[in-house]
């Protein structure tokens, strides 16, 4: 597998000539090459951006969304392809990939096709004097920089909306998980899209990424990812006076009353603690039950975690594959040493593992699915970002006590509130130090809502129409009567 830049409607390698190994993790063996960008790759993309830019931005909405739209049909039509790209690339399981992941980047192109010829400005009336009108102006040349756990989902969520409103884009996907991403750049030109609108670059984030935020014609940056990079990100861009949309680390909770209905919060909770492996930034990694509940709560739900198997990521029967890359299943091995060291009980998992019976498999990033208890709310488990499938699991008494854990931590992407009681599930939704709250559900998205967290979950909202305003600017014209 050879994977290329699309530069000026060009698939190239890496002006250096360097290149960096792509890994399969359900074999932990390398499967191909994609380039090594640089600085020099960088200003080749945003030359060709700039210069695309006039003409895309007088491009009619109506035409722009066309060529969303013929990409997304491309999409649809390569499914197959994309998703066993993405488990072969991602490690999960490529059931996931064919349900969630290629699904919802054909519906992120498709949403923004429509959004942007809805997008509408808005005017001001002062009593007979004058009229005030608000034109929304594309910014010209932004970066997109997506991450690794769910990449070509992720990669149109940002793309979707900058080509949308106008901009043109330089895009850098993971170079973890660069594949569905390049796939994507060798369909752009027969959807329409002219050569230089979008480009797409692959390469570290230390080099290719660094080179791109600090580009002094990137008038804004879209980034999904770690917190201490978006923090790098903000340092560098924020004297530059960049335009900035980081969505940054999670470590949600899972707040479940007694008066829950115990079967659909039990299922609904299995799925937001290991889907993907616990790899989404949306999963619930503390998991808080009430005391009446907790010891019943908890052995079902060790119950059930036991009996899930880890399997090879392209076997369709699969629901939990490999985690993304070795230095990825280190890491979160060493938290679960951790977690012993502070005092946790391993309830089930906790360990490595291979697949049973299935040779070739031997050398993959496997680790079984990790319930810990014993735990206090403050230790370093239960406030760092594990990104992985483990969870802790721990019991409270009263709301108050539920809440103030819940928002014991830096982050504030997600909480999950599990009640039948209306009264309560509006007051702890509000008093939730995050962005988002389900009741009684997870990760049921609308598109049309806005997404992102608060404190170190990142800045800016994406989302419906909060995404095509990040990518505009609004100018006040003020016409006299």
């Amino acid at each position: 597998m050879e994977v290329l830049n699309l530069i000026q409607g060009k698939l190239l390698s890496a002006k250096g000539g360097e290149w960096l190994e792509l890994t399969d993790p359900s074999k932990g063996k390398v499967y191909g090459r994609l380039p090594r960008s640089s600085a020099e790759d960088v200003n080749l993309a945003v030359k060709s951006a700039s210069k695309a830019f006039k003409s895309w931005s007088a491009t009619p909405p109506g035409e722009r969304a066309a060529c969303l739209n013929r990409l997304a049909d491309l999409v649809k039509k390569n499914a197959q392809l994309l998703s066993s790209a993405e488990s072969t690339d991602n490690g999960k399981p490529i059931s996931l990939a064919a349900a969630v992941d290629i699904p919802r980047a054909e519906k992120n192109l498709r949403f923004y096709a429509s959004a942007v010829q809805h997008f509408a400005s808005e005017s001001h009336a002062m009593e007979g004097e004058a009229i005030n009108y608000t034109l929304r102006k594309p910014l010209g040349v932004v970066a997109c920089i997506s991450p690794w756990n769910l990449p070509l989902y992720l990669f149109t969520w940002k793309i979707a909306p900058a080509l949308a409103a106008g901009n043109c884009v330089v895009a850098k996907p993971s170079e973890i998980t660069p594949v569905t991403a390049y796939l994507l750049s060798t369909w752009v030109k027969e959807a329409g899209f002219p050569d230089g609108v979008l480009n797409i670059l692959h390469g570290l984030g230390t080099e290719v990424g660094d080179a791109l935020v600090r580009h002094p014609k990137i008038a804004a940056v879209s980034f999904t990812g770690g917190t201490a990079t978006g923090a790098h990100i903000a340092s560098v861009t924020a004297p530059r006076f960049k335009k900035l949309s980081l969505e940054l680390g999670g470590k949600n909770a899972a707040i479940i009353f007694d008066d829950c209905d115990f079967e659909d919060a039990l299922a609904t909770t299995m799925r937001s603690s290991f889907a993907n492996q616990g790899q989404i930034c949306l999963c619930g990694s503390r998991i808080l039950v009430e005391k009446s509940i907790y010891t019943r709560f908890r052995d079902a739900l060790v119950s059930k975690t036991k009996k899930m198997k880890v399997g090879d990521p392209m076997d369709p029967k699969t629901k939990t594959g490999a985690v993304v890359s070795k230095e990825h299943r280190d890491k979160i091995l060493d938290y679960i040493t951790l977690a012993k060291e502070e005092g946790g009980t391993i309830l089930c998992g906790g360990t490595q593992t291979t697949p049973e019976n299935q040779p070739g498999l031997e050398g993959g990033y496997y680790i079984q699915p990790t319930i810990i208890e014993g735990l206090k709310y403050d230790c370093a488990v239960n406030q760092q970002e594990i990104f992985g499938p483990v969870v802790t699991i721990q019991p409270f008494e009263t709301e108050e006590e539920a809440v103030s854990i819940a928002n014991s931590t830096e982050y504030g992407l997600a909480a999950t509130v599990w009640t039948n009681d209306l009264k309560r599930a509006h007051r702890v939704a509000a008093e939730l130090e995050t962005g988002i709250c389900w009741v009684n559900c997870w990760l049921l998205r609308d598109l049309r809502t806005p997404f992102g967290g608060v404190k170190n979950s990142g800045v800016g909202r994406e989302g419906g129409f909060d995404a095509l305003r990040f990518f505009t600017e609004s100018q006040n014209v003020c016409i006299k009567l």
